[in-house]
C-alpha cells in the first residue's frame, strides 16, 4: 500500500501535478504520524488495515470540510476538498453499495448470533474485522440498528 502511494507521488512529481503531489504528501505525512505513534507504544509501522483507516478518516474530514465550505458559499474551496477526496479514494478499496452493506450486515448478524440491540458491539467488531475500508461504518450501524429492532 505504501509503495503504491510512493510510486504515485513520484509519477505526480514527474508530471508536475501540484495538487496531486500535495495530497499524496498529506497521506504520507499522516502515515508517518501513525508510525511515530505506534513506536511510542512498541508497535512497528502502520499495517495496511491502519492505512485504510487513515485514508477513510482523511476522506471523512474532507467531506465535512466541503460541506462546510458549501454552506458558507465558498464553492471553490469545496471543489478543492472534493479533488483531494478523489485522489485519496484511489488508494481505497471500492466501497460497498447500500444493498451490499445490508447483505454484509445481515450475514454478520447471523454469524455473531445477534438477537437484540445489545449485540451491536459484537456485530460491529465482526464487520470491522472483515470489511475494514470497504464500507462506511456509520451507514452499517444504521442498517444494523434497523435490523436488530
Amino acid at each position: 500500500m505504501r509503495d503504491a502511494i510512493s510510486e504515485a507521488l513520484k509519477t505526480a512529481m514527474k508530471a508536475k501535478d501540484a495538487k496531486r503531489v500535495s495530497t499524496l504528501r498529506l497521506i504520507q505525512s499522516a502515515l508517518k504520524d501513525r508510525d511515530i505513534a505506534n513506536r511510542g507504544v512498541g508497535n512497528g509501522a502502520a499495517s495496511d488495515e491502519e492505512v485504510l483507516q487513515i485514508l477513510s478518516k482523511m476522506v471523512k474530514q474532507r467531506e465535512e470540510s466541503a460541506r462546510v465550505y458549501d454552506d458558507a458559499g465558498r464553492p471553490e474551496l469545496a471543489s478543492q476538498e472534493r479533488e483531494e477526496i478523489a485522489i485519496i479514494s484511489e488508494f481505497q478499496p471500492e466501497q460497498f453499495s447500500e444493498d451490499k452493506i445490508r447483505e454484509v450486515v445481515q450475514t454478520a448478524i447471523t454469524d455473531a448470533g445477534a438477537a437484540s440491540p445489545r449485540d451491536m458491539g459484537k456485530v460491529m467488531a465482526l464487520l470491522k474485522e472483515r470489511h475494514a475500508g470497504q464500507m462506511d461504518f456509520s451507514k452499517a450501524s444504521g442498517v444494523l440498528k434497523e435490523l436488530l429492532k
